[in-house]
């Protein structure tokens, strides 16, 4: 399974475009106020690194036990949909089934023939312009 990552394409479906953040994006200097030059640099080397190197450092330390426990928590969520709410959901299904066939029974024995000779009634009246 490890051997099917894509090294390359980490996002492949884009859902952190959000994180896309470059030393443009967070520290622009106006036009007239430019600090000089070897600082500007200086400024973006720096950014860079630190960023680089302190999310490298927070994986290390931390992406395995974070992984693991998400993996938990996915695993608890499949684990209550199998076990849990699609059974309850299809006893509840079989349930309304039934509830449905009665009342749908009483529906069309009690009012059904009420609305039947209601719409009989109105269905002769004629509306003649004056």
């Amino acid at each position: 399974m490890a051997d099917q990552l894509d090294l390359i394409n980490r996002d492949p479906n884009n859902i952190n475009d959000h994180l896309k953040v470059a030393f443009e994006d967070v520290i622009a200097e106006p036009d007239g106020v430019h600090s000089i030059d070897c600082c500007w640099k200086c400024s973006y080397r720096s950014f860079t690194w630190a960023k680089t190197f302190w999310y490298n450092v927070l994986t290390v330390c931390c992406a395995c036990p974070i992984a693991c426990c998400w993996g938990l928590e996915f695993a608890s969520i499949t684990f209550d949909h199998v076990w849990h709410y699609t059974p309850c959901l299809r006893m509840f299904m079989i349930q309304c089934g039934i509830a449905q066939k009665f009342f749908g029974t009483c529906l069309q024995c009690c009012i059904g023939p009420i609305c039947e000779t209601c719409g009989l009634i109105f269905s002769n009246i004629v509306v003649k312009n004056a």
